[in-house]
């Protein structure tokens, strides 16, 4: 087969297995951008992802050691932005009271699922067509495949100021995945498109995580503290995180790109039940039930732990005196991380039944780093009453 028709395969076979987007580079080196994540880990912007090292960056930017004899990189794009929403993103006031806001791609099928399965239906049904076996791997963005490098490349989007890809179909509301591949591809053009003046996710960026264009200070991205993060979150943080539970859109809800961004109708993704979860009910819910309720989705990532914690902490933010009842039980009987927080929100809400439970609780606290929160929240409780 030529290359243009093996090319023209690839396309409809990509779109048959559920692919939005499909764009081909070649399989050099991706050395630019290496040495922009090298910086990044030198500068402590990617501090607590212990899995991203340095080693794994170098093998990340040579498709030839992840596969030899790597001649393509078929990069792919799968558009997950739920029908029946503004295109210019929510508005967070309009989450309903008592409700904590989910990162869009984690409402609905763990996406690594969903797309590994259509990669390998490609590679077979590619394989079959051509009559012949060809050496193919394939990555998401757990593997150490420098994703929106390769996407780059191939045109399937440009880096935006907030380290996205983004489309001008689909803006940046694209999950992003590539086959390794030995087969000979004519290479697709890069993007002429930028940002160009348009810097509007640094400001709207509550944690200022956004540190320059193009960097993203890792430690205090809104996705990284709900998400990866497993230990206690900043206190000079949580008051930014608002009522976001899992991950974070707000630097893609204010791009103007995205405001014209098509809706998938892939039924993988854009489950209501999950765009805005109860934090009450979260933060009490058992570790049996969080996980029957979350099974199959990127919220068991989080793990039940964390988004209790990240549950205590929307509530704090929220301040409504309602929660006051179920903070008291979490601070009797969560596990000392959520004990913490829940020691946070029960101090930044106040009032008489707040700072009962703190000094209920001040007295049996066995651990040290919850007493701590407690003692200090019952100076926030004093000092936001006075």
């Amino acid at each position: 087969m030529n290359p243009t028709a093996l090319r023209r395969q690839i396309d409809q076979l990509a779109r048959e297995v559920g692919f939005d987007l499909v764009a081909v580079t070649d399989a050099a080196e991706f050395g630019d951008d290496r040495d922009a994540a090298l910086r990044r880990i030198d500068d402590n912007l990617m501090d607590g992802l212990p899995w991203f090292t340095k080693d794994r960056v170098r093998r990340g930017a040579s498709p030839g050691e992840l596969l030899p004899g790597a001649r393509s990189v078929i990069s792919l794009g799968l558009n997950y932005y739920p029908a029946g929403e503004d295109a210019d993103g929510e508005d967070a006031d309009a989450t309903p009271p008592g409700q904590g806001r989910v990162a869009r791609y984690a409402r609905g099928r763990d996406y690594h699922r969903v797309m590994k399965r259509r990669m390998r239906r490609l590679v077979i049904a590619l394989s079959e067509q051509l009559g012949e076996r060809f050496a193919a791997r394939w990555y998401v963005d757990d593997g150490p495949m420098l994703d929106r490098a390769a996407a780059a490349r191939a045109g399937l989007g440009w880096f935006g100021k907030n380290g996205n890809i983004l489309n001008p179909t689909y803006g940046s509301w694209i999950l992003l995945g590539q086959i390794i591949t030995n087969l000979p591809l004519a290479p697709d053009t890069p993007l002429r498109k930028t940002c160009g003046e348009c810097a509007r996710c640094i400001p709207a960026c509550p944690t200022d995580a956004i540190v320059a264009p193009y960097v993203v200070d890792n430690r205090r991205c809104i996705s990284y503290l709900t998400i990866e993060h497993k230990g206690v979150i900043p206190r000079e943080l949580r008051p930014a995180l608002g009522s976001w539970v899992f991950g974070c859109d707000i630097c893609q809800e204010v791009c103007p790109v995205n405001r014209k961004a098509q809706a998938t109708g892939d039924p993988n993704f854009g489950r209501r039940d999950l765009s805005a979860v109860d934090l009450i009910d979260l933060l009490e819910i058992t570790e049996e039930k969080f996980r029957q309720r979350f099974a199959g989705t990127p919220i068991m990532r989080a793990k039940w732990a964390g988004m209790q914690r990240n549950a205590g902490v929307a509530l704090g933010n929220l301040g409504d005196a309602a929660a006051v009842p179920a903070l008291a039980r979490a601070l009797r009987t969560a596990v000392p991380l959520v004990r913490q927080h829940v020691a946070w929100a029960l101090g930044r809400i106040g009032g008489a039944g707040a700072i009962a439970a703190l000094r209920a609780a001040e007295s049996t606290e066995s651990d040290r780093d919850a007493l701590s929160e407690i003692r200090q929240a019952l100076a926030d409780a004093a000092a936001y009453s006075s």
